[in-house]
């Protein structure tokens, strides 16, 4: 709502194209469609805008005005329109002074579902499982089975009778956080066949689940206490079900099949009809290669599913068991990245949004210094440059946090990373501005303040449109206004660090103006933060002597090929070296930062963005990034503004914005 889109003073009218998504269930010819329109008016005292509003070819509002400082949102409850061509139309009225405006649209369309819903008294007894357990985390909402693509996590139902309503013949709550005792509501579900609950911290006994139906039931590794019901134990021995209760308290009286591994049992049986020999080599051949694996670190993520915590974070985030990102990253298969807080995997959520997974290296909390640090903070600070933190992990074995995935990696990597791209100028000012606007709102817009005290290029993420993402808040402190510093011990990155701080252990906001003053040095340059060859200098120092020897321009990264503007390196380069004074007294605020770096970006086409300097030419990457992202306006008639939402097609003189 704070952006909003109006006609050229040309123009009367105002038409908005809607693209329809790609769904498997949208038939398009007969597609219907919901929309809801925002409007917000800003513009001075007592404004004259008034317009009518049509969809499908019908009028849906007439003479409409926005209200004042204030958001109206329209739309016609439960009335469909044609999809038709996708279009609404904003017309000024006679009386109007002031031509139209939109400042958002959303639009749903509607799928017509022709399967059968699940039987009613299943989902009854599911709903009572879901209270019974206070299963507010999972996604349990809606039909538990139908329809089917949008199943209720971990259940299993049977559609194979197309004319019956859909049965749940499986629920899976493993490692799920269960308390208390065995809900009784599974025992009535006459189609039930695996109840898998394994894992939980179960207690009290056994109900007498009496299911024909049921042929397994894994209770393993809770706190389960006897007798076990005969009517259970009949089923066994006959063959009917296979019962596991390994792990629980019950286990340690009763020395059953079912209070052991039933796999390490076969396995046995088998060994003994073998030569022992052959098996001593085999085992020892085996060990061998799984050793090796493990210290690879690929097996360091052993089935930690038994060892979540009980009591979980008080933020407002998804919290995710070590199953989940099990199955997010795809047993852990790719690795992006890796330093001394862990390994960070790609991942995948339910509804297809990619994620970077941080998998810390401590295996207990107790050993975890940064996780809870980060955590806290991420869930209190949302900013558009200040990653987001979708959720963690608390397992005793394992601490994992879950962001949105950049796809274009760190600023680090761009400047130094190899031939094949280069920023050029526009844009590395650009990326700089992002990180010094997600400063200030830690340093003026948090209450109280919080100093990240880790600001370096490899913190610095970058999206897919090349916008600057501030990361990595293991390091970062709360820092209260009413005092001019908080005593701590240094903590930081060799090189980034503010030489004041360092010396005294003084935190004050000033310290990250100083890591950004290395950090624009390293834009500039192309250099780290420390150089070793010929000998040691740090990057300023580097800086000031290199200029003491020949001129500016000795400094700059030789992959910008001399495509800037010489006075506005000039500038850069002035605040950088005012951001790393000794003392940071003399140094600039963000909020100073910002408005310098504003004023020294050129108003650049959307052309010139996607352009490396290094090539001359539009990188692929670059290319796609527009294709997907372009907002297109053109000039439909002489009394009609047009603009389309999506991909445009078949219109003339394209305007193509930034995206940023």
């Amino acid at each position: 709502m704070q952006n909003a889109l109006t006609v050229d003073m040309n123009f009367s009218r105002s038409r908005i194209i809607i693209s329809p998504p790609e769904h498997p269930n949208l038939d398009t010819k007969n597609m219907q469609v919901l929309p809801i329109f925002h409007f917000a008016e800003i513009n001075g005292s007592n404004p004259n805008r008034r317009f009518d509003i049509y969809g499908a070819g019908e009028l849906l509002f007439s003479d409409f005005s926005p209200s004042r400082f204030r958001v109206d949102s329209m739309h016609q409850n439960g009335r469909f329109l044609p999809y038709a061509d996708g279009s609404f139309l904003l017309n000024k009225t006679g009386s109007s002074t002031l031509k139209p405006l939109i400042n958002a649209i959303e639009t749903y369309y509607l799928v017509r579902m022709d399967k059968l819903t699940t039987d009613s008294e299943d989902v009854n007894y599911m709903k009572e499982v879901k209270n019974h357990y206070n299963l507010t985390r999972i996604n349990w909402n809606g039909d538990p089975c139908s329809p089917r693509e949008y199943s209720w996590e971990g259940l299993t139902c049977d559609y194979s009778k197309s004319n019956q309503n859909p049965r749940v013949v499986s629920v899976n709550l493993s490692a799920s956080g269960l308390k208390g005792g065995l809900a009784i509501s599974f025992m009535n579900m006459v189609s039930l066949e695996n109840l898998d609950l394994s894992h939980n911290n179960l207690t009290g006994a056994i109900p007498d689940y009496q299911l024909k139906s049921l042929k397994i039931l894994n209770l393993s590794n809770n706190q389960l206490v006897g007798p076990i019901p005969d009517s259970i134990l009949q089923r066994v021995q006959a063959g009917l079900l296979d019962l596991r209760l390994e792990g629980n308290p019950i286990c340690s009286e009763v020395k059953d099949t079912y209070c052991s591994n039933k796999k390490k049992n076969t396995i046995q049986a088998m060994l003994i009809t073998v030569v022992v020999p052959v098996v001593v080599v085999a085992i020892l051949v085996l060990m061998c290669i799984i050793g090796k694996l493990c210290w690879k670190g690929k097996s360091d993520h052993e089935d930690y599913a038994m060892y979540e915590e009980e009591t979980s974070l008080h933020v407002d985030l998804r919290r995710f068991t070590y199953i989940e990102l099990k199955l997010i990253t795809n047993d852990f298969q790719s690795i992006i990245g890796k330093g001394g807080f862990g390994i960070v995997y790609h991942g995948k959520l339910e509804n297809g949004d990619e994620v970077a997974v941080k998998v810390l290296m401590e295996t207990s909390i107790a050993e975890s210094t940064d996780f809870f640090p980060e955590v806290q903070t991420l869930s209190k600070v949302h900013h558009k440059n200040l990653v987001t933190l979708k959720g963690y992990c608390q397992n005793k074995k394992c601490l994992a946090l879950i962001y949105d995935f950049m796809s274009r990696g760190n600023l680090q990597q761009l400047i130094r990373g190899g031939d094949d791209y280069s920023l050029n100028w526009e844009q590395r000012l650009h990326i700089a501005l992002d990180a010094a606007q997600g400063l200030e709102y830690l340093h003026e817009s948090c209450t109280p303040s919080i100093v990240h005290r880790d600001v370096k290029t490899p913190n610095i993420l970058l999206d897919k449109n090349l916008v600057g993402i501030i990361s990595d808040f293991g390091l970062s402190r709360a820092f209260n206004d009413a005092h001019t510093h908080i005593s701590t011990v240094a903590a930081g990155t060799l090189g980034y660090l503010d030489p004041e701080y360092h010396a005294t252990f003084q935190l004050t906001v000033k310290t990250d103006v100083y890591s950004f003053g290395i950090m624009l040095l390293e834009i500039i340059t192309g250099q780290p933060p420390v150089l070793m060859e010929p000998q040691t200098f740090h990057l300023p120092n580097w800086v000031r002597h290199k200029i003491a020897m020949g001129n500016i321009h000795d400094i700059v990264d030789k992959r910008l090929l001399d495509q800037y503007d010489a006075s506005s390196l000039q500038s850069v380069l002035d605040l950088a070296m005012n951001c790393v004074k000794n003392a940071a007294i003399h140094r600039p605020t963000m909020t100073e930062v910002v408005s310098r770096l504003k004023a020294l970006l050129p108003v650049v086409s959307s052309e010139k963005l996607s352009v490396s300097a290094s090539t001359g030419s539009m990188n692929p990457m670059d290319a796609e990034i527009r294709r997907q992202f372009q907002l297109t306006i053109s000039g439909v008639s002489n009394e009609e503004n047009s603009f389309q939402s999506g991909y445009g097609g078949g219109m003339s003189e394209l305007i193509h914005l930034s995206g940023r």
